[in-house]
């Protein structure tokens, strides 16, 4: 029997998630990405809960912890660079707070997907999908530079902005919901003091408006770290592939501003990995459309405001590639069952993503004290326990089947 042949877009890490599995299980799997090569650079991202099991079962766990950043945690300062408190990593168990004990760099975990599939997986780099055309028994694909191929089923793994979702689903506008703040990522110098923490600063609104975070998070054993700036979303229309005038935007939003924001500006003038966009989530009343599926941020993005997003792509890949497996022919029956198991856990996930607002926004100075407060108090409150059950609910709030190889 010829085997299924799927074609995934995007290969950052929902996409060889997948493709891992699926191969695992007979697929025939290719891989299109429009950047040249696996992707580098990039924010840390957490590994939590569920996508722990993901990562044991793929054998790929002793790299990921080796990849670690070596962060201990978060710690808010003030204008001064004074310690307003801190949060440990193992605070609320091991699914973390802002900081989780399993955190790597994204261009780290990226290579490791990679390096995982590229032996048993057909990639092509430096492409992408132009059409789509849906036939009987296949799908009609069209690309930037290879010549029209045919495959059993389409995936789209190709993020927030995807390109697949646009083409099966439609306007982005329809699915993607802005959270009223951008960021933006970069490389900078070392900073000496950081102690192994991710040391943030907030500057607080006035009248209403929301305020602005800048952060800087360590690279142990490097001469180097990565700056994060958040701020809400300025008046009037941007072009989010206009990198001069994202750092326009950038360097007016902290004009000013004290701790190390003025060294952030200048490392960020010439940094040659800076990463803009616009915080939102994605929300969909379904993630297929006849032969073609989304998966991670495509369908589901939580935002960079709260996590789980690379634990949501990994478990989606992990349950979507399961389901193709166990549904033989019917891929219908696949893409139902796996947003049936899915569904919750995405919910749960974009749900506490939104809490992240407020903190890296705030609108007062009494609303970014009340805060400070209670998470310096988080340790010795009673209800310490309910929140670390209600984080450890949300990473696990979808339990792995064990579907046969």
């Amino acid at each position: 029997m010829k085997a299924t042949s799927v074609l995934i877009s995007g290969a950052s890490i929902a996409g060889p998630t997948l493709a891992y599995w699926l191969n695992a299980r007979g697929f025939q799997v290719t891989i299109v990405e429009q950047a040249p090569s696996p992707r580098e650079g990039g924010q840390a991202v957490d590994i939590r809960g569920t996508a722990r099991e993901v990562v044991d079962r793929m054998g790929i766990a002793g790299e990921v912890r080796a990849a670690h950043t070596g962060a201990k945690g978060m710690l808010l300062v003030d204008r001064a660079g004074r310690e307003r408190f801190r949060m440990g990593a193992d605070l609320l168990g091991d699914s973390g707070g802002f900081i989780a004990d399993i955190e790597i760099l994204r261009g780290n975990l990226v290579k490791i997907l990679h390096s995982a599939t590229r032996e048993s997986v057909e990639y092509m780099f430096d492409d992408s999908i132009t059409a789509l055309r849906e036939e009987p028994d296949s799908v009609l694909v069209s690309f930037r530079r290879e010549a029209p191929r045919r495959f059993d089923l389409v995936v789209g793994a190709d993020g927030v902005h995807s390109n697949v979702r646009w083409l099966a689903f439609g306007e982005e506008s329809t699915f993607v919901r802005d959270l009223g703040a951008c960021v933006a990522v970069f490389r900078v110098p070392a900073v000496s003091n950081l102690g192994g923490w991710h040391r943030m600063y907030c500057v607080p609104g006035r009248g209403g408006a929301r305020g602005r975070t800048a952060g800087v998070y360590p690279l142990l054993g490097r001469d180097e770290a990565i700056g994060m700036l958040f701020f809400p979303v300025p008046p009037g229309d941007s072009d989010r592939r206009n990198v001069v005038q994202q750092k326009n935007l950038v360097t007016q939003a902290f004009a000013g501003d004290g701790w190390e924001v003025p060294r952030l500006l200048e490392a960020m003038s010439d940094a040659p990995d800076f990463f803009f966009d616009r915080t939102c989530q994605v929300h969909m009343d379904g993630w297929s459309r006849g032969r073609v599926v989304l998966v991670g941020d495509a369908a589901y993005c939580g935002s960079p405001l709260g996590g789980n997003g690379s634990s949501m792509a990994m478990v989606g890949g992990y349950v979507l590639a399961g389901e193709l497996a166990a549904s033989g022919p019917d891929h219908g029956v696949a893409f139902a069952r796996y947003e049936a198991l899915m569904r919750n856990f995405v919910t749960q996930c974009q749900k506490f993503a939104l809490s992240g607002v407020d903190f890296h926004l705030p609108k007062s100075r009494v609303r970014l004290w009340a805060i400070s407060q209670m998470m310096r108090m988080l340790p010795y409150l009673p209800w310490r326990g309910a929140v670390v059950k209600g984080l450890q609910n949300t990473a696990n709030a979808v339990a792995l089947q064990d579907y046969p190889v």
